[in-house]
């Protein structure tokens, strides 16, 4: 594999760029390629469930709140996480592509931790969605009008991008002198930047700043209100009013387990540098990245009467207009 190779004459050292990764992935596990198959398959499901979500809440002036417009957002990240991590796995191991372009993957990179990130502050803002229509009932509209929750949507948005951008800047100021093999199944941060031969402590602390800033806060916020939620629903006499409020919690709180259990494990032990089997990891990290984004479609469908109410009022009116 060819190497761009830039001399720096100050530092007396060779800087040396490659023309990109090798993405080695699985080592010892057989028959990928039906694995592979099988996420691709997670992928197209994804896609049908989620676009099925945001045509209905589009279509749907019923729908147009600052909850849906949450769960819209959600919706999309979801099809913009698998798009950026499961099309290209396909193309490395299906058809034997496993050269990814130094650009290319440095994109995919950005754009992988950039959406997981996305769901980690998605899954915040329709928490602050939760609390503030329960801690504040009567002022709720006020508070978190649809402009104020397209602003928050805005900044959920913005700040993981400007960490993420850093985090990948980091990446082009190391050299790359020995290996250029990849220990993961797509571009990941880690195991691109542990195979430098160049100082790397920089990237270690923005490993431990995205989890913290990323991860473990947004995570620790939604705990939080669900405190606060918890208070306020004990104000409430009614035993058959503290169930229904509770009711329009038990999704979004369903959907923080499924994404944050996995996902927090495996940055924990990425943090705290432990060594774990490269299959293991490479399985635990796909199915935790493709899983969530299938699943919160079909829970939030399941789930909701809302949006079960337009599905069935626009196949009666389909089936209406058949009959005439």
């Amino acid at each position: 594999m060819s190497s761009e190779t830039t001399t720096t004459s100050v530092l007396n050292t060779t800087f040396v760029r490659p023309y990109g990764f090798y993405i080695r992935g699985f080592y010892a596990l057989q028959h990928t390629n039906y694995y592979f198959i099988f996420l691709g398959v997670l992928y197209i499901a994804t896609l049908i469930g989620n676009f099925l979500i945001m045509s209905v809440i589009w279509f749907a002036q019923s729908l147009h709140t600052p909850k849906y417009f949450g769960v819209f957002s959600l919706a999309l990240v979801d099809v913009s996480y698998s798009t950026a991590l499961i099309p290209k796995s396909l193309d490395v191991f299906l058809f034997g592509n496993r050269v990814v372009e130094y650009n290319a993957c440095l994109t995919q990179m950005f754009f992988v931790h950039y959406f997981s990130a996305m769901e980690s502050f998605t899954l915040l803002v329709l928490a602050y969605d939760r609390f503030i229509a329960i801690c504040f009932p009567l002022r709720c509209k006020t508070i978190n009008s649809n402009t104020n929750m397209f602003l928050v949507i805005i900044l959920s948005w913005t700040v993981p991008f400007i960490v993420c951008v850093t985090m990948v800047g980091f990446i082009t100021r190391l050299s790359y002198c020995k290996s250029t093999i990849v220990n993961s199944y797509f571009c990941d941060h880690g195991p691109v930047f542990k195979i430098t031969c160049s100082d790397y402590s920089i990237n270690w602390f923005m490993v431990a700043f995205v989890i913290v800033a990323l991860f473990f806060l947004p995570l620790a916020l939604i705990m939080l209100s669900y405190i606060f939620i918890l208070a306020a629903l004990l104000k409430i006499a009614n035993t058959e009013g503290q169930r229904k409020a509770f009711k329009t919690c038990t999704t979004h709180l369903t959907l923080v387990a499924i994404f944050y259990i996995p996902l927090l494990v495996t940055y924990i032990l990425a943090w705290v540098n432990v060594s774990i089997d490269t299959d293991t990891r490479i399985l635990n990290t796909s199915l935790s990245a493709a899983i969530p984004p299938l699943l919160n479609p079909i829970i939030y469908t399941l789930k909701t009467d809302e949006i079960i109410d337009q599905i069935k009022k626009y196949i009666r009116n389909r089936r209406i207009a058949y009959s005439t």
